[in-house]
């Protein structure tokens, strides 16, 4: 996939919307689990996790989706939690083979948040994840396993991709994440843009704009970093809060962005221009991370807000994960 793919022959910027505008040289993600909402964007790739997922599953259009995947599960002849986390990953695979069907490129599946510090844990899942696929006719260059970027789930990403298995790191908020990802051979990186801003406010009491907001001055930063270095790893921006923060990282290798933000693109004319561009990068003053773990998880340690934050994202995901096991459980 040309990650900075052009619209031919484009018509003048006047005349076309902001998401048309964006998509001359960024590839758009839709970052939801809802079959409607990409029909009405027509995004390149979709990015799914077990909240959106949640969401997507408590709707009563879904619940043929879930009754699926429950009968699918009932004939391994598991029973208990093994049953429910069968079960559970079969509609994160429903789900991925639909969206699939609606888009022309990937979809990301999420693993456990319980896994994030078993190396193996995650290596196991995301076989058992692609083999779900392959048994539906999906083959592995067209799924993404997201995987959060702690230790040991960057070394499941660098085994994985040593298989062919491509990885999505996501739960990523700093530099030394970033580096020790695409020293990993990970495919692609999602960094939390939102989120960033969200510990910023809540910790120095004050709003930013676009251009200054922490989301995006850390996309920007790891940005350069890759492509200073030559790293093939795709970046995709994450998480946003406002159109403001997706304008100011146009240029961008992908951006993921929800119904609502792409809907308030789609809606406007105003021209905007390409904000991250790989010559002006490589002449970034930026020096190469040497990484080892503990100067990762010193580092890592060091950055309040990026230690805080994926923390707090691996609870969140998790706690979702179970109100999705609880769902399950009531159809079994």
């Amino acid at each position: 996939m040309n990650a900075t793919a052009t619209i031919s022959q484009p018509r003048a910027a006047a005349a076309l919307n902001q998401l048309e505008q964006l998509r001359q040289w960024t590839t758009v993600v839709a970052d939801t689990g809802d079959f409607a909402t990409l029909r009405q964007f027509a995004p390149q790739d979709a990015t799914t996790n077990p909240t959106l997922i949640l969401k997507a599953a408590e709707k009563p259009e879904y619940a043929p989706v879930l009754e699926r995947a429950v009968a699918e599960a009932r004939t391994t002849g598991l029973s208990g939690e093994r049953l429910i986390e069968e079960a559970r990953m079969r509609l994160l695979v429903a789900f991925g083979i639909e969206i699939l069907r609606l888009i022309p490129g990937r979809v990301s599946t999420e693993t456990d948040a319980s896994l994030s510090f078993d190396t193996a844990g995650i290596i196991a899942q995301a076989r058992r994840f692609i083999e779900l696929y392959r048994q539906q006719g999906i083959g592995r260059e067209r799924v993404l396993i997201k995987i959060a970027s702690t230790w040991e789930g960057i070394r499941a990403c660098e085994a994985l991709e040593r298989e062919g298995i491509h990885c999505n790191m996501t739960l990523l908020f700093s530099l030394v994440q970033a580096a020790a990802c695409a020293e990993a051979g990970a495919k692609l990186i999602s960094p939390f843009v939102g989120r960033i801003l969200d510990w910023y406010r809540k910790n120095t009491g004050r709003d930013y704009a676009p251009a200054e907001d922490p989301g995006v001055v850390s996309v920007k930063e790891i940005y350069a970093y890759y492509k200073k270095f030559g790293y093939p790893t795709e970046i995709m921006g994450a998480s946003f809060r406002n159109k403001g923060e997706i304008l100011e990282l146009a240029g961008c290798d992908l951006l993921t962005i929800s119904p609502q933000l792409l809907a308030e693109l789609q809606a406007s004319t105003e021209p905007i221009g390409r904000k991250l561009h790989p010559d002006a990068a490589r002449d970034a003053a930026i020096e190469r991370l040497d990484l080892d773990e503990k100067r990762f998880r010193w580092l890592l340690n060091e950055n309040a807000m990026a230690s805080e934050k994926t923390a707090e994202g691996i609870r969140i995901f998790h706690a979702d994960a179970q109100k999705l096991n609880a769902l399950i459980a009531a159809r079994l």
